[in-house]
């Protein structure tokens, strides 16, 4: 029989396929700017935004997507003023996010409802409106990236250029970070808050190694995300073991082969060209 024969099992495929590609996409530019530490605060700050969520009782992902929307707006602000280290800013909104978080679901008496789900993922349980929401996502970022891509490269590799060339560099830094935002929220139900962080790197990260230019390392992230889905998946089906988690060890699997394999392990990816 086969692996993706049922339904559920179709469309957690679907799901892999789509939150692996939308990660590559954005992780490229994660790894140039060297954004993995952002990305992780981003997973553990938003977590107020699911307890609110599921006292409220409205959809938890809505939940953490309005406030990780706040959390980039108070980074972005933290990181702008003269004396501040951006660093600093970050570990400082990861810290008090969480925090706040525990707080809340301290203080709700009685309140029990699990959210492993959120925590450690569970795409074997997406529905089709999760499928539609994670395509439309993918479909916008794509989009996005498109149209400012260069800006995003130029910015991470000379921001006093881009800034003398006349382009709004701030407002590019916030774009970005909401990008990143908003791709993690939406991998949620693959792979988890906790394990997000990996999926969005990792393959990035490996994909770096192999390739000189953006473009094809773009397009190797955006393979190996999806392929770090269909192979996560199916030793998940085979073993029985967490899906969203088969799904991190792969894409991380993809990284170590490349830093013992790859040929350009010491050579830096160079500047936008094709």
């Amino acid at each position: 029989m086969s692996l993706f024969a049922d339904p559920y099992a179709r469309r957690a495929l679907v799901m892999a396929l789509l939150v692996g590609a939308l990660c590559g996409l954005v992780g490229v530019h994660v790894v140039l700017r060297r954004l993995s530490f952002f990305t992780m605060a981003m997973t553990h700050a938003t977590f107020p935004g699911v307890v609110l969520a599921a006292i409220v009782g409205v959809d938890l992902l809505l939940g953490s997507g309005l406030f990780g929307i706040l959390v980039v707006l108070g980074v972005s602000w933290l990181s702008q003023r003269p004396r501040s280290d951006p660093a600093a800013a970050v570990g400082v909104v990861l810290s008090a996010g969480f925090a706040l978080g525990v707080v809340l679901l301290s203080a709700r008496s009685g309140f029990t409802r699990d959210l492993s789900g959120y925590l450690v993922g569970s795409i074997v349980t997406v529905q089709r409106a999760d499928l539609v929401k994670t395509a439309v996502v993918l479909v916008v970022v794509a989009l996005v990236l498109a149209a400012v891509g260069k800006e995003l490269v130029f910015g991470a590799f000379d921001r006093a250029g881009l800034v003398a060339a006349g382009y709004p560099a701030g407002r590019l830094d916030l774009l970005l970070l909401l990008l990143i935002e908003l791709t993690v929220v939406t991998a949620v139900p693959a792979v988890g808050t906790i394990q997000a962080v990996a999926l969005v790197v990792a393959p990035a990260a490996a994909a770096r190694l192999w390739c000189e230019r953006i473009g094809p390392t773009t397009a190797l992230a955006v393979a190996l995300g999806m392929a770090s889905g269909v192979l996560g998946l199916a030793v998940s089906q085979t073993y029985e073991v967490a899906a969203g988690a088969a799904i991190v060890l792969a894409a991380c699997g993809f990284f170590v082969l490349s830093v013992v394999a790859a040929p350009l392990v010491h050579r830096p990816v160079l500047g936008w060209r094709g």
